[in-house]
């Protein structure tokens, strides 16, 4: 028994292996997450390529070049890839790679023995090199069945064995692939074919005596297991047969006969489905009972008898409508075709979109010509047609042609009437429709502000960038009642906007101290700004309490009644903020605007705020980075220069605009040339003067009450007269070491009002220094110790 000892201890040294690497679980998930993607963009890409690889070949030299344009559906990278794998690789069995990728993501991703998924690449790998081979010997030079593996393959074993001797090889190596994968064995094929010569002979001698009875397909073992491993179905399903085969049978199988089974009429069970109902919490059971006795709750019951704005109100214009310059139309087409002529471009076919002011010829070249070459042409084919203001789409998104737009010499009117009229605005079921225009197709272009979410417009002086938001606030009037949307509108210029002063108590908001609901003084866009964050943070609190993620819920909700308005709730209408000239307050301002913008920008879209910005004088420092990042949805009306186009829309166009209302739209994805709805000011007014003429409440929308912190005071307050929460918020103040009054509304629970007013006798006795600006204040006690101290002595 000693002597076993010592073996028992060094048993596991013995046991001792070096560490492998093992795979996190949260590694796994991103990898096999990659490999899934990888072979599903792979798959995409290849199946692109069989139908856009042909016109994608031209485009493949010039890979590294950003203005390069191809039609594959994942742009050039899936176009240089595909032209990898199946161009220069191994043809159409290059889908298989797609196919392992796929495969390895899930074995990473589900944790399956990846000894397994080697096997898979193995004979994976090899079906793809004779699946290539087998296709070329079929396919010819540059052809995408066999690839360039494939043909060169097939090309090298065709100079030493001819093709004969190249058919006979890739048998074989079908027959060693079958044999090496399936184990299938001679005997296999034999058996197979001797079964599938006794039914044959079974079949016939059953028709001869007129009589078809089912026969089980007994096979032998090797026969099964090579059926199994192809999966093919020869079991007969209509009546299943239990095999008994032993070896001595095996050299005279056994024949089954089974009687034709009779059809018998059974009857049929009905069942019966028992619906167990939900359990229903009382407050939906009360929410249920106040709908069925009094509906649901309708926001627009106290303005019940208001009534929209007739079209009637909008002026119809006699140059409405498109009118077609057949002459026009061929000198057009006559000039692009001799000028790209010129520079040795053909042209296959054109055709002609007419707009309201502008046509777009599309153009389809002829094979071979890149687009670069036509795109770098844009200034001649503007001198040949004596135009201002030609704009080429090299390649139009969604179509494989060229788009050439060019100005008509007698443009027409898009008026308001027209596009607010259209069946598209009318039936439209979006959150806030706004009519924008109509395109060059001449449809009318409807988009929705709650999806945008924020709105900004930019152009040179005089382009149209006020008729534009005319046409914003007009589409919402004639489609939105007053308890739906409300306005809050910022006219630095003070004439642009004023017009509205007539619906202040329908559709404005404005401050609970303001005498007027349009702010035209840049230091009350401030303090309305900051009302608004307040007003966002108030909205997403009753969200939070509601559990709803969105405005539309949380309204829907109240609505059915199942929010309890003695809670705090309330039917929350749309709140759209129109600036008609940032650059004014940005110069003004500056940050203190810029902040609270960039805080709505980033946040209110959930809640129902919405911001529309417009500005003459789009350079970098009035559009600034955190401004063109929270503003996905542009408008660029016409402007002087490349470089103000790239700041609006992050690329050229907006430069080559006719001006008049001419603009182009983009929500992040594909630029829209769009011709504004033109409404005149006297429209404006005869659509305010009917609202205005209706009953309306009481007062305009208030904001939340807002005191700017510069309101505060360095006179002395009586210690009697301070708040009770005074020494409550001296100790928040001095442990975070930041002086602020949203400080104090996070931390106690507090008003804006309550916490300014402390922050003031804060101030007073000496806690906090003075205001500074946009900057928190400064705390001049250090720590706790110091201000239980502080206040020792004070008293």
């Amino acid at each position: 028994m000693a002597k076993s000892k010592p073996k028992s201890k060094k048993a596991p040294r013995k046991k001792t292996k070096t560490p492998s690497f093992k795979l996190s679980s949260q590694q796994k998930l991103v990898l096999g997450s990659f490999l899934i993607i990888s072979g599903l963009l792979l798959l995409i890409a290849f199946i692109s390529f069989l139908f856009t690889g042909e016109a994608d070949q031209s485009t493949l030299s010039d890979f590294a070049s950003r203005d390069t344009k191809t039609q594959n559906w994942l742009s050039k990278s899936g176009a240089w890839l595909s032209d990898l794998f199946i161009q220069r690789g191994f043809g159409v069995a290059s889908f298989i790679f797609s196919g392992l990728i796929f495969l390895s993501g899930v074995y990473v991703l589900m944790n399956i023995n990846k000894a397994k998924l080697r096997k898979h690449w193995f004979w994976g790998v090899l079906i793809i090199i004779w699946l290539s081979i087998l296709l070329g010997f079929f396919g010819n030079k540059n052809d995408i069945l066999g690839g360039t593996v494939g043909f060169e393959t097939n090309s090298f074993l065709q100079d030493y064995i001819g093709k004969i001797g190249v058919s006979l090889l890739l048998l074989f190596g079908l027959i060693t692939y079958l044999a090496m994968r399936f184990k299938v064995t001679f005997e296999s094929f034999t058996r197979i074919f001797k079964s599938a010569k006794k039914n044959i002979k079974k079949e016939f001698s059953e028709l001869k005596d007129g009589v078809i009875i089912p026969v089980d397909n007994n096979l032998s073992d090797e026969a099964e297991a090579f059926k199994s491993a192809f999966e093919i179905p020869l079991e007969n399903k209509e009546a299943p047969v239990k095999k008994h085969i032993t070896p001595k049978t095996e050299s005279a199988p056994l024949e089954v006969k089974v009687a034709e089974p009779e059809d018998i009429e059974e009857p049929e069970l009905e069942i019966k489905v028992e619906v167990i109902k939900e359990e229903v919490s009382e407050t939906d059971n009360l929410a249920n009972k106040l709908v069925e006795d009094f509906g649901q709750f309708d926001p627009t019951l106290e303005l019940a008898k208001y009534e929209y704005p007739p079209l009637d109100l909008l002026k119809r214009y006699d140059t409405e409508g498109i009118t077609i310059n057949q002459e026009e139309l061929e000198e057009n087409k006559n000039k692009i075709v001799d000028t790209l002529s010129n520079y040795k471009i053909g042209i296959a076919s054109i055709k002609a979109t007419i707009g309201p002011t502008v046509t777009l010829y599309e153009i389809v070249p002829e094979a071979g010509i890149r687009i670069s070459k036509i795109k770098n042409l844009e200034d001649d084919i503007a001198l040949s047609l004596s135009a201002l203001g030609i704009r080429i789409i090299a390649p139009i998104p969604g179509k494989g042609t060229i788009g050439i737009e060019v100005p008509n010499k007698s443009s027409t009117i898009v008026s308001m009437r027209s596009v607010i009229a259209s069946k598209k605005f009318q039936s439209s079921e979006m959150q806030l429709p706004i009519a924008l225009g109509k395109t060059i197709s001449n449809e009318t272009f409807v988009v929705d502000l709650a999806k945008m979410p924020h709105l900004l417009m930019a152009g040179a002086t005089g382009q149209g960038k006020s008729v534009g938001l005319n046409a914003v606030l007009t589409s919402l009037l004639y489609k939105k009642h007053p308890a739906e949307v409300k306005f809050i509108l910022v006219d630095p210029k003070k004439v642009e906007l004023t017009l509205f002063n007539k619906i202040e108590r329908h559709y404005l908001a404005k401050l609970p101290d303001s005498e007027e609901a349009i702010i035209t003084d840049n230091t009350k866009v401030i303090n309305t700004l900051n009302s608004l964050c307040i007003e966002m943070d108030n909205r997403y609190e009753m969200l939070k309490n509601a559990f709803c993620r969105n405005i539309a819920e949380y309204n829907a909700k109240f609505k059915a009644r199942k929010l309890n308005p003695n809670d705090g709730h309330q039917f929350l209408p749309y709140i759209v903020l129109v600036v008609d000239e940032f650059a004014d307050l940005i110069m003004t301002a500056g940050k203190e605007v810029e902040t609270p913008i960039a805080r709505l920008a980033q946040l209110a879209r959930a809640i129902g705020i919405h911001l529309i910005i417009a500005t003459q004088r789009p350079s970098v420092n009035v559009i600034t980075g955190i401004i063109k990042a929270n503003f996905p949805a542009r408008i660029a009306f016409r402007v002087t220069s490349k470089i103000d186009s790239r700041t609006i829309l992050d690329g050229s166009g907006a430069d080559q605009l006719i001006g008049r209302g001419d603009m182009l739209y983009t929500q992040g994805n594909d630029l829209i040339r769009v011709q504004c709805a033109f409404v005149d000011t006297p429209e404006v007014e005869r659509i305010t003067d009917y609202i205005g003429s209706q009953k309306a409440y009481p007062e305009a929308y208030m904001l939340p009450e807002y005191v700017g912190e510069e309101s505060g005071t360095s006179l002395d307050i009586d210690i009697s007269d301070r708040d009770k929460l005074f020494k409550d918020a001296a100790i928040v103040i001095v442990t975070a070491q930041q002086g602020s009054a949203s400080l104090l509304q996070r931390k106690l629970k507090l008003g804006y009002n309550r916490a300014g007013r402390i922050i003031d006798q804060l101030e007073a006795a000496g806690i906090v220094g003075p205001f500074e600006g946009s900057k928190a204040r400064q705390v001049l006690i250090t720590d706790l110790l110091a201000l239980d101290k502080f206040l020792e002595d004070e008293i």
